[in-house]
């Protein structure tokens, strides 16, 4: 896997999730299956059942943010260069098909939101990979599900 950058307050955001997960949720579940493990028989015992799943799916998620903070790196924002597209940077495109503007933010891993009104992008995405290190008045495309893409830079600025 290859490694990803991130910014440091994402890196951060990950390793206290992290950490709740294994000192505050992880030892909460262990003790309700313990609880439900004393109730008697492990066969029909339900609540015993539900709480090894729900004991899973937990250390599941765990191993995930270990995987994704060992794979990824620090970067700056505030050392990135401002005149071309970078990690961190916050970009104005122009779709070339309708003519809309968007702002996206070039970000890491747990660091992505497409539910704002700057919509956060993944650095690794095909879209972020297109327009790294354009400038302002450049176009880009790529590939996406619903076909190629095709956008021009209209600003860039660093947050």
């Amino acid at each position: 896997m290859e490694r990803q950058p991130i910014s440091r307050e994402g890196f951060d955001k990950l390793k206290e999730e992290l950490r709740r997960l294994e000192y505050e949720e992880f030892p909460r579940i262990s003790q309700l299956v313990a609880d439900a493990r004393a109730e008697g028989d492990l066969k029909e015992n339900a609540e015993y059942h539900g709480q090894r799943e729900a004991q899973g799916m937990l250390q599941a998620k765990i191993n995930q943010l270990k995987t994704k903070l060992a794979n990824t790196y620090i970067v700056e924002k505030s050392e990135q260069a401002a005149d071309v597209v970078s990690f961190g940077s916050l970009v104005t495109l122009k779709d070339l098909k309708f003519g809309d503007e968007e702002k996206y933010e070039i970000v890491g891993p747990g660091e992505e939101d497409y539910d704002s009104d700057i919509l956060k992008i993944l650095a690794t995405s095909p879209m972020a990979v297109a327009m790294m290190g354009k400038k302002p008045g450049d176009h880009f495309e790529f590939e996406a599900p619903r076909g190629v893409q095709k956008y021009e830079i209209v600003a860039i600025e660093l947050p």
